[in-house]
C-alpha cells in the first residue's frame, strides 16, 4: 500500500510578474506550498514545493513568433497502406496552416534519409504538398538518421527569435544507426541546448516507447502515442496549435535553498542538485499553458510560532513577443510552525487544492513509473497490484479535491489494469509511458487544468 504523505507545508499566496524594460508580461511565476502551515516535530519532517509558470495568452495567431519547423515522417515498408496516406493527409494539412514568413523542411526516411523539401519560406505552398503526396513507403527505419537531417534543416535558419522544432512520426523500431534510449536521449539533450525541441508521434503498436520518450523529454517537445492512423490528422493540427502559441523559451529557473534545509528530489523535470541550489530549463512555455515542476524539502525540527524560510525562486527567459534576452522574477517562501488545540483546524482551512492536486499527480505518476518497471522485470503481479493501489489512492484523492485532473489519472490506471488482465501488455506498456510524458510535461493538448 502507499506509505501516507503529509503534505503540511506553507503557502504563500505570492504572483510575481516577470516583466521586462518594455512592461511586457509573458510569465507569471507562481510559488506555494499546499498547507499554510506544519506542525512542531521532535524531529525532521518533508515539505513540498511548487513552482508553476502560466503563460500570458497570445493576442492572436496573426501575432505569433516564426517557426522554424522539420517534418520528419518514417516511410519504412511498415508504414505502407493506411498509415502513410494519413501521415501525408496531416502533414499536408499542417503546411496549410504555415505563413509566408515561417521556415518549413520535409525529411523523409526508411533505409535511406531523404530531404523532401529544403528549408524554405512558406511561400509556395502547393509545391510542398505535391512533394508530400508523392512520398511512398519502402524500407527499414533509420531513425536517429533521419532526426539528425531534420535538425540540420532546421539549423539553416536557427534564430532564438523563431520557435523551432522538429515533429517526428514513426511507427517502427530504429533498427539502422543507433537505436537505444540513451543514445537518442543524448541527441536530444544536444538539441535542446541549440534551442530545438523534437515532438515524438508513436504510430501503432511497433514502435520503441521508451526511445521516443526520451528524446522528446530531453529536447523539451512533446511524445504522443498514437493508437490508430485516423487519428493522425488531429494530433497533427494540436502539435501546430502548441508551436505557434510559444509566448516564452529558453526558461532558466533556479531555487537556492537556505542551509539546514535538505533538497531531496525535483519532479515534472530533469533538474540539477548542487547543494543548497536547484537548477532546471524548459525549452519553451505555450500560451495560457501551466508548466510547474515540483522540490521535495526535509526541513528541521521547530517551535511554534517560529516562521523557517523555505528558499527564493528566480526564473529567466526569452520573452518571443518583445525579444528581450532575460526576464526575472523571485519571491520568498517560508514556513511557519505549529502546535496546540487549533493546530489542526489551520492547516486544513489553509489548503490550496490546486497545489495538492498536483502533487498527487506526480506521486501517482513515480507509482505508475514504478509499475512499469515492474512489467519489464517481468513481476506483472507486482505491476498490476501497484496500478490498483495507485487508481485507488487517485480515485480517493480525486473525490477529496473534488479534481477532474486527478479523475482523469484514475481512469487511465483503470483502462492500463485491463489491458494488462486481457494480456495486451505492450498496448498498456505504451500507454502508460505516454501518460508518463504528459504528466511530467503537462503536455496541455493532453490533459487539462488551470493555476490559480
Amino acid at each position: 500500500m502507499f506509505k501516507r504523505i503529509t503534505y503540511c507545508t506553507m503557502f504563500l499566496s505570492l504572483i510575481v510578474s516577470c516583466t521586462s524594460a518594455s512592461g511586457a508580461e509573458q510569465i507569471k511565476l507562481n510559488v506555494g506550498t499546499p498547507y499554510n502551515y506544519v506542525h512542531t516535530t521532535d524531529g525532521k519532517q518533508n515539505v513540498w514545493i511548487r513552482v508553476g509558470l502560466t503563460g500570458s495568452k497570445m493576442e492572436s495567431e496573426k501575432k505569433r513568433p516564426p517557426v522554424n519547423v522539420a517534418i520528419v515522417l518514417d516511410r519504412s515498408g511498415s508504414m505502407k497502406g493506411e498509415k502513410i496516406q494519413k501521415a501525408k493527409e496531416a502533414a499536408i494539412q499542417a503546411v496549410d496552416r504555415l505563413d509566408p514568413q515561417d521556415i518549413v523542411s520535409i525529411v523523409t526516411y526508411d533505409t535511406n534519409v531523404s530531404v523532401l523539401v529544403p528549408s524554405t519560406k512558406a511561400t509556395d505552398k502547393n509545391a510542398i504538398k505535391k512533394k508530400i503526396a508523392g512520398i511512398k513507403a519502402s524500407g527499414n527505419t533509420a531513425l536517429f538518421a533521419g532526426v539528425s537531417k531534420g535538425a540540420a534543416e532546421v539549423r539553416k535558419f536557427l534564430d532564438e527569435e523563431r520557435v523551432n522544432r522538429i515533429i517526428l512520426l514513426s511507427d517502427g523500431l530504429a533498427n539502422l544507426g543507433p537505436s537505444s534510449p540513451g543514445e537518442l536521449g543524448a541527441l536530444g539533450a544536444n538539441l535542446m541546448k541549440d534551442r530545438i525541441s523534437v515532438s515524438t508521434l508513436g504510430l501503432g503498436l511497433g514502435y520503441n516507447e521508451d526511445l521516443m520518450m526520451k528524446l522528446a523529454a530531453k529536447s523539451g517537445g512533446n511524445h504522443v502515442f498514437i493508437e490508430n492512423a485516423d487519428e493522425l490528422a488531429d494530433i497533427f493540427n494540436k502539435e501546430f496549435d502548441d508551436v505557434m502559441s510559444v509566448v516564452a523559451q529558453n526558461l532558466k529557473i533556479k531555487l537556492k535553498i537556505p542551509e539546514g534545509i535538505r533538497p531531496i528530489r525535483v519532479l515534472g523535470n530533469d533538474a540539477d542538485i548542487n547543494g543548497q541550489i536547484i537548477e532546471t530549463r524548459l525549452a519553451q512555455v505555450y500560451s495560457e499553458q501551466v508548466r510547474y515542476v515540483l522540490v521535495e524539502l526535509e526541513i528541521p525540527a521547530g517551535q511554534k510560532d517560529q516562521r523557517l524560510p523555505l528558499g527564493t525562486t528566480s526564473v529567466s527567459y526569452r520573452d518571443m513577443k518583445t525579444g528581450d534576452i532575460k526576464q526575472q522574477a523571485k519571491t520568498d517562501l517560508s514556513v511557519k510552525f505549529v502546535s496546540g488545540e487549533t493546530a489542526d483546524d489551520l492547516i486544513k482551512f489553509s489548503l490550496k487544492e490546486h497545489i495538492l492536486e498536483d502533487i498527487v499527480a506526480m506521486v501517482a505518476n513515480e507509482r505508475n513509473k514504478l509499475a512499469t518497471t515492474y512489467l519489464d522485470d517481468g513481476k506483472i503481479g507486482l505491476c498490476i497490484q501497484t496500478l490498483d493501489e495507485n487508481k485507488l489512492w487517485l480515485e480517493n484523492n480525486s473525490l477529496k479535491l473534488k479534481s477532474k485532473k486527478l479523475e482523469t489519472y484514475y481512469k487511465y490506471n483503470d483502462a492500463q489494469l485491463d489491458q494488462l488482465k486481457n494480456n495486451k501488455k505492450n498496448l498498456a506498456r505504451k500507454a502508460m509511458r505516454a501518460v508518463q510524458s504528459q504528466i511530467d510535461t503537462q503536455q496541455r493538448y493532453q490533459q487539462s487544468g488551470n493555476d490559480k
